[in-house]
This record gives structure tokens, sequence and C-alpha cells, in this order.
């Protein structure tokens, strides 16, 4: 594997969408169609962009993965939806969704078919990056690709004067290999550290 890292800008949407499309769910998973544009937006932004856009195409699956993924398209190019790309050489095999935290409506797991509103977080201590999902081509899964996304963002946030990272994984009993906001060992193993629980979502932070 030959993998490096590229920051999302809209210039590399045609990768980001080729990863999407093409190698991201191809294993079934339960979280197919998404194209990682939901936390930032708000529950009426939700209904009326996907559900509502959906219904107007014609309804049906295929009319709500056109819907989201025509909303994706709009953000990326505005620059709205950011994080990372990992390639292997030219190929798209893994994205990290990571913006400021005052970016996103919404952290920690969520499902469409309830979503919830918007987080109450505590005031941010600093300077916050947030990192919020994660998803790995299934090829590519437990060969270090989610470990260097989260080095890659970590380094980048203190370069810019970010003063701490978090993430927000879900506090299970046994590993769940498709846990998008990442397992909670992949924020220990990178230094991270438990500040506080709601409910099942941990918020963990490492200091920079």
């Amino acid at each position: 594997m030959e993998l490096h890292i590229e920051p999302l800008t809209p210039a590399l949407a045609e990768d980001y969408f080729d990863f999407f499309d093409d190698r991201a769910f191809t294993d079934g998973s339960p979280y197919y169609p998404c194209y990682c544009a939901g936390f930032n937006m708000t529950a009426r932004e939700i209904q009326e962009k996907f559900f509502d856009r959906a219904e107007s195409l014609g309804g049906g699956p295929v009319a709500l993965n056109a819907a989201m993924r025509e909303t994706a398209v709009g953000m990326v190019a505005k620059g709205l939806i950011r994080g990372y790309l990992a390639y292997d050489g030219a190929l798209s095999i893994g994205w990290c969704n990571a913006n400021d935290r005052s970016s996103y409506a919404r952290v920690g797991e969520f499902d469409l078919d309830d979503i919830p509103g918007e987080n109450d977080l505590p005031p941010e201590p600093g300077r916050i990056k947030s990192v919020v999902c994660f998803e790995i081509a299934p090829a590519y899964r437990g060969r270090g690709v989610a470990a260097a996304l989260l080095d890659r963002v970590c380094r980048d946030a203190q370069a810019v004067g970010y003063d701490a990272v978090e993430g927000y994984p879900v506090a299970r009993e046994r590993y769940e290999p498709l846990d998008f906001t990442g397992p909670q060992h992949l924020y220990e193993n990178a230094g991270f550290a438990p500040v506080e629980r709601r409910g099942r979502m941990l918020v963990m932070r490492k200091t920079l």
C-alpha cells in the first residue's frame, strides 16, 4: 500500500465521490448511501434536502441516494464538508470528516431514521478541531489507515493553532467494525482521554 493523505478541497471532489460511490460501502454497509453531509446540517435541512428532495425526485432508495449526493456535491464545492482523503497511490480508499467544532450541527453517532437535534455541547475550552466520522474501504480496514488519518488531523490542527482535537466514539462493550465515529481504542492509542460521557457517546480530547 502506497498510503498518502490529502485534505479535501473542491479540486478533489471527483476522488471524494469516487470513494463514496465505488468503494466505501461495497461490503453492504448499513450506512449506504452516505456522503458524510449530515453532521453539518440542521434537522430541518436534512428533512428538506434529503427526504423532501427525494420525494420530488420520485421517492424510494434511488431518489434518496440522488438527493444526498446532490446535497453533498454542493457542500464540497463550497468547502462546507472538510476532512481528509486517504489514498493508495492514486486511488481514494479512506475518509475522515474533521473540521472546526463550531461548524457541526451534531457530533457522535446518529441515524437518519431518528435524527437528533443540534448538540448542546459545553462551551469550547479554546479552539477545538472535531473528528466526527471515519470510513475506510473494506479491503483496507485493519491496516492502520484510520490511525494515519487521525494522526494527520492532529498534526495539522496543531500547526494552525488549535488548542485540542476531540473525537466522539460510542462506549461499547464489544468491538464494532463499522463504528463510523471511530472506536474508543483508536483515540486512546493516539493520546486522547475521555473528558465527558453523554449517554453512549464519549467526548475524548487530546490537548495539543
